[in-house]
This record gives structure tokens, sequence and C-alpha cells, in this order.
């Protein structure tokens, strides 16, 4: 599905950006603890960003089985591959974060 394609692709942009501002606040941590805090602000308003594409990426796929059945499994293979490379690099965001 091409919506599909799409929204993981702004999914993937969102959790680009949380890292730069994840690596902005922990550069600024101990130097100017405001900038640092603004920078953690704007990682975290990325990944909510992020969470809200993800869950209607998931309404999406559960639209589909309800209608359609299965989705295509090669369009599972490649969403859950993208899907678990997304987690590792929130992952990533967040321990920049602590």
């Amino acid at each position: 599905m091409k919506l599909i394609q799409d929204l993981s692709e702004m999914i993937d942009e969102e959790i680009v950006d949380a890292h730069k501002y994840a690596k902005c606040a922990k550069k600024y941590k101990d130097e100017d603890p405001e900038l640092s805090r603004t920078f953690a602000q704007l990682a975290n308003e990325e990944l909510s960003h992020m969470e809200r594409l993800h869950t209607q990426v998931v309404r999406i796929i559960k639209d589909y089985r309800e209608k359609h059945g299965d989705p295509p499994a090669t369009m599972m293979t490649i969403y859950n591959y993208l899907h678990e490379r997304q987690i590792e690099k929130v992952a990533a965001v967040r321990m920049l974060l602590v």
C-alpha cells in the first residue's frame, strides 16, 4: 500500500528530527540547561508526531484486515522490517534524552 509507505517515510522523518534535537539537548545539557530543555522538548514533540502517525498505520492495517482479510505477506514483511528499525532508532533517541 502506497499510503503505508508514505506514512512510514513520514515516521522516519520525525525520528530523524527527534534524533537531531536529542543530540542538541545532550550537547547543551551542562553549558545551557534552558536551551537543553528546549531541545529535549522539541525531540519529545517529534516523537509524539511519530507515535500519532504510527497509530494511523496500525489503524489502516486493521481496517484493511476487516474489509479484505490479511494484507499481502510481502507488505507485512516490509512493514515489520521497517517498524523494527524505527523502534531501534526511537530507543537511541530516548537514550540521548535520559
